[in-house]
């Protein structure tokens, strides 16, 4: 049999989910489950004088209705110092903020009866945008603070002003993430049965141990007596690691009526209370020499945290130590300022602070060649870090790239595309007013995944930055792997069951994965931060190998050999130089069982627990290109070609690569050129349908043509480095770099995202004098 790792193996996953088989939260139905829906405030700002439940409570099937008053020992939740109760009490933030929840025996009765619970309120001054915020006298959201900028920090020694005064030439620029949702296929849903053992919750989430320590801790209860499942979860995309309001109230009101209590978001919700994304100005100032060399950047983050500041506070953060990106610059200023607004809360969404920072500098670099009149390629080389130069230790503690080869991948890019042809195919169609204008674009990208280790993901409220894994080899020589990572879609069981076959030598279809279970599943962390096969795979690796390490002491037991001298091939122990001589995987399993048959001081069974620790982070990259059309009367953009070389070190499965890759492009180049959650200035959303809220459908993409390139990293025996967020961190600027690079000769410099062709027509009126 030969190596599993780097198989394009098909989807364990897949059968059970393309046919309708999966097992999401509103497919679980217990005997007497009831239904809770919210009333969410219609108003983005106001003073709660008064809830009227009468007018539902008498209804059909209602069993009650509850106010924040109702539930004076239901835990807050937030930031610290920025706690807010699960439901408003004497003020909402944002539209769409829970007043009050209503349980009925069904849905559709839970529904209608929320739509008949009375609220009055008094309407106060709204803050729908950061610079409404921000102004001078503006209304402090939140009591007690002087202002809206709810967290402010310097992030470097200096404001770096000698080093730019020094360089020979200064640019400033103003860069925009705009605010994106995350629309997962399947939006927050939880089921909570709390029964006299203790509560049971069915939830989407990335990271079910996280949240059943934090439902213990606010409901006082033992771990022990909660169990939260993670079943098939349909998409998560960083928004399903938050912790929900639903989450608690659910729990509580089955705790109250001891019945199981369901919550299933609508899409329309979901668009205005799942966690959104990016939402950031960048503020930006470069100092670079004649030679397009990056001398001192200084970046000034504000982030917008909306309505309930708590993951968003710190996100600027990560931004901040990957502002960088791949190149070298003599000295980084970065600092940031987080701002409360009267809009939906900010949260992590794939990628999480970094594909801003990879976005900001892609744009300065693209910048900087047009400022000197330079090929923005030749920019690049010149600022690249080197492969001899790996590791590289950034001026941030504790930021450490892994071993990578930037170069590399701009080179085999460039293999892919004939570049010299598309500048003089340009040029061609911009001397003939009746052809589309065309644009190339590069980003050549680096960013953060691995997440761990410990001292460093603990901040965002996890017990470690460590992940486990379970390997239990059956006395029928199958296996079983428990993960502590939980799926939303990145194809786990698939990845860690090639893992096992390779270390065990069995086959991959006699291997199967649990996860989502924290009855089941010992101990983790979670999904998210692309640590999926960086830490959660490392963790099953050695997992297998101790399971390995122990079979071959019983092997060699058997066969009388030195274990030195035995080798496992095919599932099958042998002594080397006598393939005649040897035992079955399996026969070495049921043994193992067999005390008498033992060496002296053996445990029984082939059954380990590992766990892997990060030693640091890892740091995918790579170089993309995108090659865009313009249309001079519409301004409609689209794409000719998108063209990906990615490094994420070893790939455990090329198929399942791909798919991640696709993924994560298709959000990216959504963001570019389609997707933006937007309000009006009394905050309420404009963009709460799929009406309104552009998602990418499949003429939208284009069809991708992606590689690889492995340097695999030493922080890891598996030298993976993660791939779910690299799509998307490195897309929207190979995008927009591209859409300005067909408008450059037209004096543009700048697009805010997304390039809409209303925009993009716009610019082009205003270049022709329009």
């Amino acid at each position: 049999m030969g190596s599993m790792i780097g198989a394009a193996v098909v989807r364990k996953e897949d059968p059970a989910l393309l046919t309708g088989r999966g097992t999401y939260v509103d497919d679980i139905r217990p005997p007497g489950m009831v239904h809770m829906a919210y009333v969410r405030s219609h108003m983005a700002h106001a003073n709660v004088v008064g809830v009227d439940p009468a007018p539902a409570a008498g209804l059909p099937g209602v069993l009650g209705v509850w106010t924040a008053a109702d539930l004076p020992d239901l835990a807050p939740v937030g930031a610290p110092g920025l706690e807010r109760s699960c439901l408003a009490g004497e003020k909402v933030h944002f539209v769409g903020e829970p007043v009050a929840v209503v349980v009925a025996e069904d849905a559709y009765a839970a529904a209608d009866a929320a739509a008949a619970v009375e609220v009055e309120y008094a309407e106060l001054p709204v803050m729908a945008t950061m610079e409404d915020a921000t102004a001078e006298r503006a209304t402090p959201i939140y009591a007690g603070l002087p202002g809206n900028v709810v967290l402010e920090q310097q992030l470097s020694a200096d404001d770096a002003e000698a080093e730019l005064a020094a360089a020979p030439h200064r640019l400033r620029l103003q860069l925009r993430n705009q605010r994106c949702a995350p629309v997962p296929l399947e939006p927050t849903a939880c089921l909570a049965d709390w029964q006299a053992g203790g509560l049971t919750m069915h939830v989407t989430t990335q990271s079910p141990h996280n949240l059943r320590n934090q439902l213990a801790a606010l409901f006082g209860l033992p771990q022990q007596q909660v169990r939260v499942v993670a079943p098939d979860v349909g998409g998560g995309f960083g928004a399903k690691a938050s912790l929900y309001p639903e989450f608690l109230l659910t729990a509580e009101l089955s705790r109250r009526l001891r019945r199981p209590v369901k919550y299933v978001e609508t899409r329309t919700e979901n668009l205005s209370s799942m966690v959104q994304g990016r939402a950031q100005v960048h503020d930006v100032e470069v100092g670079f020499d004649d030679e397009g060399r990056l001398l001192a950047l200084r970046l000034q983050i504000t982030q917008d945290c909306g309505g309930r500041p708590d993951a968003a506070v710190g996100l600027p953060t990560l931004t901040a130590f990957m502002a960088g990106g791949c190149y070298k610059i003599g000295t980084i200023a970065p600092s940031f300022r987080s701002v409360a607004t009267n809009t939906t809360p900010i949260g992590a969404y794939r990628g999480a602070g970094r594909p801003e920072a990879s976005f900001m500098i892609e744009r300065v670099v693209d910048s900087v060649a047009y400022e000197l009149g330079l090929d923005p390629l030749d920019v690049r080389r010149r600022n690249l870090i080197q492969p001899g130069e790996m590791p590289y230790a950034t001026q941030f503690e504790g930021i450490v790239y892994d071993e990578s080869n930037y170069p590399a991948a701009l080179d085999a890019l460039l293999e892919k595309i004939d570049y010299p042809a598309l500048r003089d195919e340009q040029g061609r169609r911009r001397a003939d007013p009746s052809a589309p204008l065309l644009g190339i674009g590069f980003s050549t990208y680096v960013e953060m995944g691995g997440f761990g280790p410990t001292p460093m993901f603990e901040q965002f409220g996890y017990v470690g930055g460590w992940e486990s894994a379970n390997v239990r080899l059956n006395v029928d020589g199958s296996a079983v792997v428990a993960a502590g990572t939980s799926p939303h879609g990145q194809g786990h069981e698939t990845a860690f069951a090639q893992l096992v076959s390779d270390v065990l030598t069995i086959p991959f279809d006699r291997i199967s994965v649990i996860h989502g279970d924290t009855a089941t599943v010992q101990e983790g962390i979670g999904t998210m931060g692309s640590r999926g096969i960086p830490v959660g795979g490392a963790a099953v690796y050695k997992a297998a190998e101790k399971v390995r390490d122990k079979a071959m002491k019983i092997a060699a037991h058997l066969l009388e050999a030195d274990e030195s001298d035995v080798e496992l091939a095919d599932g099958r122990f042998s002594v080397r130089g006598a393939p005649d001589q040897g035992v079955d995987l399996a026969d070495v399993a049921l043994t193992s069982f067999k005390p008498h048959k033992l060496p002296a001081g053996f445990d029984l069974g082939l059954d380990e627990t590992a766990f892997h620790e990060p030693a640091n982070l890892c740091y995918p990259s790579g170089a993309h290109c995108c090659v865009v059309e313009v249309d001079r009367e519409t301004g409609r953009v689209r794409i000719r070609r998108y063209v990906a070389i990615d490094d994420c070190g070893t790939v455990i499965n090329p198929l399942l690569a791909k798919g991640q890759v696709h993924g994560g492009l298709a959000q990216g180049i959504a963001q570019a050129l389609l997707e933006e959650v937007r309000y009006d200035a009394d905050g309420q959303p404009r963009t709460a349908t799929l009406v309104d809220y552009t998602v990418p459908a499949a003429p939208d993409l284009p069809r991708y043509e992606t590689d690889h390139i492995e340097t695999k990293t030493s922080f890891n025996p598996l030298g993976a480095k993660g791939l779910a967020e690299s799509g998307a961190t490195a897309a929207p600027q190979a995008v927009v770099n591209a859409v300005v690079d067909a408008l450059a000769h037209l004096g543009v410099r700048n697009i805010d995202m997304p390039c809409t062709p209303e925009k993009v027509w716009r610019l082009l009126q205003s270049a022709n004098g329009g």
